[in-house]
């Protein structure tokens, strides 16, 4: 039975950090992305004043990185930065004794279940980069994971998560 709970408990973490754990891009595939050079901020918001520059900073990196420039007002594209986080439960069973539902032939047996409730916080950062021409949304990046109690461990995860949303970024444009 120790087994099984064990099997059950690290089953159930493991669907919890999928769900909750990822980064997604997409983006406008008419859109040639080898036309945009410079980039401005135009907003980023984060539940937490500190972590607004944070965020810019992940950014700015990986777009330099990419040979994109930073430039006060004017640029090709518009970048706005959105950051939120919620709690979260998870709630994990563990039976013990013989039972715990249907047993053999459909019957059940004797047995206890016990319920625990673990709370957590979900964090999720969302990139949007819009033309400064006429403002459409051309790409976006969106990345959810828990958040820590410790700021460094948050921090790391934080510029881990911007560094693979641009992974692939720009965008090869679309051949169809």
């Amino acid at each position: 039975m120790k087994i099984r709970s064990i099997s059950t408990l690290i089953l159930m973490l493991a669907i919890v950090g999928i769900s909750f754990a990822g980064t997604n891009t997409d983006w406008d595939k008419t859109v040639n992305f080898s036309q945009f050079k410079t980039y401005t901020w135009i907003k980023v918001k984060t539940p937490n004043d500190i972590w607004d520059k944070r965020v810019m900073d992940a950014v700015d990196a990986q777009l330099a990185a990419k040979g994109w420039t930073k430039v006060e007002t004017g640029g090709d594209v518009g970048i706005v930065a959105v950051g939120t986080s919620k709690e979260e439960q998870s709630l994990d069973t563990f039976y013990t004794g013989y039972g715990g539902g249907w047993g053999w032939r459909g019957w059940g047996g004797m047995g206890t279940a016990s319920t625990q409730v673990y709370n957590y916080k979900v964090g999720t950062l969302i990139v949007d980069m819009y033309t400064e021409s006429n403002k459409a949304l051309i790409w976006r990046g969106v990345s959810s994971d828990t958040v820590s109690d410790k700021p460094e461990k948050n921090i790391k995860k934080m510029n881990d998560k911007v560094k693979d949303m641009f992974k692939k970024f720009p965008p090869a444009p679309n051949t169809k």
